[in-house]
């Protein structure tokens, strides 16, 4: 989705996109990072934000994911949690419409983009403390958001942990986009033997910032099972869970971890 400052509109465009890809089969249907809006300035973010328990787009997607008798993964909403903070904030519903599972993005995006962006979320947003797991009806899923994406550690986490799925909804510049959205994905797949599921913001939003799209399907062996380009709608694909055991057997690496002493460390003899 192309998601602009409105959180009613974009409650609206996710809804109609939801429904869609049940339309046309699915029974786990995921949307992009901060779904509920795209808002640049900190003071209206914090004036549009409610807590979850406030929040219409929680209420509204339980609703939709009951009526549908879907797994809806909110990729995630911008939730008020301190007058001064909010939460970048992933929700798992389940088809009866309950809350399943949540779980805060846990790495700041504060970077100065080369295309002249910048960008400081540790100044509105608090940091989650936890990875977290949610059990689905075909397998563990690994929740995460966007950025993510560049911390190695928390995938192999997660996968050593008994994922079988991770989700990463992302807002990904187009500048960083460009260069290393596709392999960024494509590694952390082949290097824990999962499926990963990535929806991603597109376009231009509210005062020119571009995000790059490409909403990703990737397999536990690397492959890009499907790929939404720069347009906003809906991307599927076929999921067989037997090609993440097949991938690990293949390439056991979460079971081959050794002890690494940290360079400068004196040596034991």
């Amino acid at each position: 989705m192309t998601a602009g400052r409105d959180p009613a509109e974009n409650l609206a465009a996710a809804s109609k996109a939801i429904r869609q890809a049940r339309a046309q089969g699915a029974e786990l249907i995921m949307t992009p990072e901060t779904t509920n809006m795209m808002e640049p300035r900190r003071a209206l973010m914090f004036e549009k934000a409610a807590a979850e328990e406030a929040d219409m787009s929680v209420a509204a997607f339980g609703d939709l994911a009951a009526e549908l008798g879907v797994w809806l993964l909110i990729g995630s909403l911008v939730v008020k949690v301190a007058d001064d903070k909010a939460a970048n904030r992933s929700i798992l519903f389940d088809p009866k419409g309950r809350v399943a599972a949540r779980y805060d993005k846990m790495h700041m995006f504060d970077v100065e983009i080369p295309d002249g962006q910048s960008y400081r979320e540790s100044k509105a947003y608090r940091p989650g403390d936890r990875a977290v797991l949610a059990d689905l009806p075909w397998g563990r899923l690994g929740m995460t958001v966007c950025y993510d994406l560049r911390f190695p550690y928390l995938y192999r986490t997660l996968a050593q942990a008994g994922a079988d799925f991770l989700s990463v909804p992302s807002a990904f510049t187009r500048f960083t986009g460009q260069a290393h959205w596709h392999v960024l994905l494509r590694a952390r797949a082949i290097e824990t033997g999962c499926f990963v599921f990535a929806p991603a913001q597109c376009g231009t939003h509210t005062e020119g910032r571009e995000t790059y799209g490409h909403s990703l399907i990737v397999a536990p062996w690397g492959e890009v099972l499907a790929d939404g380009g720069e347009m906003p709608g809906v991307t599927l694909a076929q999921i067989d869970q037997a090609r993440i055991e097949k991938a690990r057997r293949m390439v056991p690496a979460l079971t081959h971890d050794r002890p690494v002493v940290p360079p400068g460390t004196a040596a034991k003899v």
